[in-house]
């Protein structure tokens, strides 16, 4: 099984995303850095470059590969559910969680954040709300289940998703946590 994080950028992804995988003794993979590894550059710069279709077509290849992999926890890219394709692949091979996070905490977060290009606009909370508006149906066709991150700690937000998990039958409640399988050592 994989379990796949979808939501907009800032929203914890790669965060929750580690920590979650920790916990589950899994690996964990981001979809942008494996994209990244492969061009060799930024994706910004390919984006700039080679252009959005482009862009997207190697996104879709890269999450279909992606989403068959047993044993991962995924973060995809914010964009990732653009893409009917890519939608699909996720909800045909994985648990997907929406970490839904509002654009009013999105900014809240990002906006000392100078990497990210959607952010270096006139005004960032704005393009945050037009991308939330576009994105939001999006992530809630492609997930299972959705998860608000709010204020939350990154552990509570892990702790919500195992919780969920567990609920439905998709992870065995009585399982061990790693860490503690694994002793102190860890931490």
């Amino acid at each position: 099984m994989t379990i796949a994080l979808v939501g907009m950028p800032g929203s914890g992804k790669s965060t929750v995303g580690r920590q979650l995988a920790r916990h589950l003794g899994w690996r964990f993979v981001d979809s942008d850095q494996v994209i990244e590894q492969q061009i060799g550059c930024p994706i910004r710069l390919y984006f700039e470059q080679q252009g959005e279709a482009a862009f997207r077509d190697l996104e879709q290849r890269v999450v279909a590969e992606l989403a068959r992999q047993p044993g991962m926890v995924l973060a995809t890219g914010g964009g990732t559910v653009l893409r009917e394709a890519n939608r699909q692949a996720l909800q045909q091979h994985c648990v997907v969680i929406y970490l839904r996070s509002t654009p009013e905490e999105l900014f809240r977060r990002l906006r000392h954040d100078t990497q990210r290009p959607l952010l270096q606009v006139a005004d960032p909370l704005k393009r945050l709300r037009d991308l939330f508006r576009e994105r939001d149906p999006l992530y809630r066709e492609a997930a299972r289940y959705v998860i608000e991150t709010g204020r939350p700690s990154v552990p509570t937000l892990v702790n919500m998703i195992l919780m969920q998990l567990e609920l439905v039958g998709v992870l065995d409640p009585a399982r061990p946590p790693v860490a503690a399988a694994r002793g102190s050592a860890e931490h």
